[in-house]
């Protein structure tokens, strides 16, 4: 369909696999397109795949000005190129030949700020600006994506159509929903990708537990994270990483997953929202030790000497001392609901990331909402998401999903063991920084009292920030060091 008079309802621009899918995915539902793309054979391919998969109402344009002025008015333009300059560059190609009252959405993983002075930006210009979140990957974004798109909320009307047919579709509606204002719809897809840092982090401890200290086969594995898939802990990762174990490697004996270097990479969005979680005075520690370990998987050179250096200055491999008592049956369950509890503790540091986000920008994020368009389409769909809509449903301004009566409940009855899953790992020298890093928050966040009254009184002593009392108001300033070297004086001065 390369030759039409007839305008397009939509356009989009970058046609890399991700934004060829997304395009087709909207021409599959019916709404005309205009794609375009700097390098203009990406045009000629994704004008081919849309002839090859229906004959799709898919027009390719070669120059920006062709592509602006085939698409009708108020124009709706979709980039999903590489975040950071590409997107200024692409704006500006674009904007030249857009009029007012048009609207410009990314679909890339930017930095919310960058999507606020481009908001500033377009305005001047009379145009209308979307920063939005696009999660599923490349089959989420051909077969239906979640969508969360935030700015500009006249955009969003003029395209909540399509957006909501073009989204995964869950029984409670179209996994999209107009986010908030400003770049809050970037900055919600950037905490969507910590939490998924953290999600991924717990899977491999389980993985790495249950194979070197239950000594279980690839094979094992793949039905164990199967039947797990049946219960609490179905979602999209446990989905996979049962796939994961059945697949045989082409090059050689057993499963390819064991002749997969130990090195992980990453794209930046976990990396931001443990620089938030900072800056907003947000504890997020399993999603830090997820971005810890990514950091760590690339120093394999390091960990290879470290191995070998340690092993000679007398380090013992305990796994297989530890591994000769275990309970193998009574271990996978245990590791199930230690998983299970982990979880709820890295998506409750997330939601407590967006609250204080929401909170400082007045973004008047809704909590369950989130939970709803994340049930389908995106990489941490998961069916406990719907407990977590549910759980913000009964208390909008829940402090913590840990509080839920719900899950307050189901964190007690896997306490016992989560913390036989921990000190095992402990025992057998196996790194788990993500469910210790759950535990102790949790361990953390549960007391009424802890030991920060000493940390602070040794601020007080090296550097007089003072301290309150539990007793009675003020703050107080203690001599510390003179009254412990002379038992007579005064304890403090008010």
């Amino acid at each position: 369909m390369e030759a039409s008079t007839a305008l397009s309802r939509i356009g989009l621009a970058g046609l890399a696999v991700m934004g060829q899918n997304l395009a087709l995915n909207i021409a599959d539902k019916g709404f005309p397109i205009s794609v375009y793309n700097r390098t203009t054979s990406k045009v000629d391919e994704t004008l081919d795949r849309a002839r090859r998969e229906g004959d799709l109402p898919l027009t390719g344009h070669h120059t920006p000005r062709d592509f602006v002025l085939s698409i009708k008015p108020p124009r709706s333009v979709i980039i999903l190129v590489k975040a950071g300059s590409p997107v200024d560059q692409t704006i500006a190609a674009l904007s030249e030949h857009m009029s007012p009252g048009d609207c410009i959405i990314d679909g890339g993983n930017e930095w919310y700020e960058n999507t606020e002075r481009r908001i500033h930006d377009a305005s001047q210009k009379g145009l209308l600006y979307l920063g939005m979140g696009v999660s599923g990957g490349e089959e989420g974004a051909r077969f239906g994506p979640s969508l969360m798109p935030g700015g500009s909320h006249e955009a969003y009307n003029n395209i909540k159509d399509i957006l909501q047919k073009v989204a995964a579709q869950v029984e409670d509606g179209p996994c999209v929903t107009y986010i908030g204002e400003g770049g809050s719809g970037n900055f919600v897809k950037m905490v969507h990708n910590g939490i998924e840092y953290g999600d991924m982090q717990l899977i491999s401890e389980a993985y790495d537990v249950l194979k070197h200290v239950g000594g279980l086969s690839n094979s094992e594995l793949a039905e164990i994270f199967a039947e797990w898939n049946r219960g609490e802990l179905e979602s999209f990762l446990i989905e996979i990483t049962a796939d994961i174990f059945k697949v045989k490697d082409d090059h050689g004996e057993g499963e390819l997953v064991d002749k997969i270097l130990d090195k992980t990479g990453m794209k930046g969005t976990g990396k931001w929202t443990v620089q938030q979680a900072a800056e907003l005075s947000v504890a997020a520690p399993t999603i830090a030790a997820s971005l810890d370990c990514r950091y760590l998987s690339g120093l394999k050179e390091e960990r290879e000497k470290a191995s070998e250096i340690l092993r000679e200055a007398g380090l013992k491999d305990e796994v297989q001392n530890v591994g000769v008592h275990v309970d193998k049956k009574r271990l996978i369950d245990d590791v199930r609901q230690a998983l299970y509890a982990s979880k709820i503790c890295s998506y409750a540091q997330g939601m407590n990331l967006l609250r204080s986000k929401s909170d400082q920008k007045g973004w008047n994020l809704n909590f369950g909402e989130l939970a709803r368009i994340w049930k389908g389409g995106c990489i941490i769909r998961a069916v406990f998401l719907d407990r977590i809509k549910q759980a913000y449903q009964r208390n909008p301004n829940l402090a913590s999903l840990v509080v839920d009566p719900e899950f307050a409940r189901e964190m007690v009855q896997r306490q016992a063991a989560w913390r036989r899953v921990v000190g095992l790992a402990i025992s057998a020298g196996i790194s788990t920084p993500g469910m210790c890093a759950s535990l102790s928050y949790f361990d953390t966040y549960r007391r009424a009292r802890l030991p920060a009254n000493l940390v602070q009184a040794q601020r007080d002593l090296f550097g007089a920030h003072t301290y309150e009392r539990i007793d009675r108001p003020g703050s107080y300033h203690t001599e510390w060091t003179k009254i412990a070297r002379n038992s007579s004086g005064v304890a403090a001065l008010n």
